[in-house]
């Protein structure tokens, strides 16, 4: 499913306008971003977590030529399922 069929079920489900319910989802994605970005961690009961983490530096390989080189430390967004969320898929 992509965004604009995500849209499409948002809409019908809460009986409004293609156009609002992009609205609201455009919004509430931006809200998440933005969030996790400056380091707060977003809690969906039942669906999930949305969070900054740390990725350690690590030693690497070029897989081209097998050399080492150095993969520096980052921040990575990361999401963990709720239980509601993960019962649903895995009965």
């Amino acid at each position: 499913m992509n965004k604009g069929e995500l849209i499409d079920q948002i809409a019908a489900k809460v009986n409004t306008t293609k156009k609002e319910a992009d609205a609201i989802l455009t919004a509430a994605i931006e809200v998440i971003m933005d969030a996790v970005a400056e380091g707060e961690k977003v809690t969906l009961v039942g669906f999930g977590t949305f969070e900054r983490r740390e990725r350690q530096a690590r030693e690497g390989r070029n897989p081209k030529t097998g050399t080492k080189l150095k993969i520096p430390a980052t921040k990575v967004p990361a999401f963990s399922a709720g239980k509601q969320f993960k019962e649903s898929v895995a009965p």
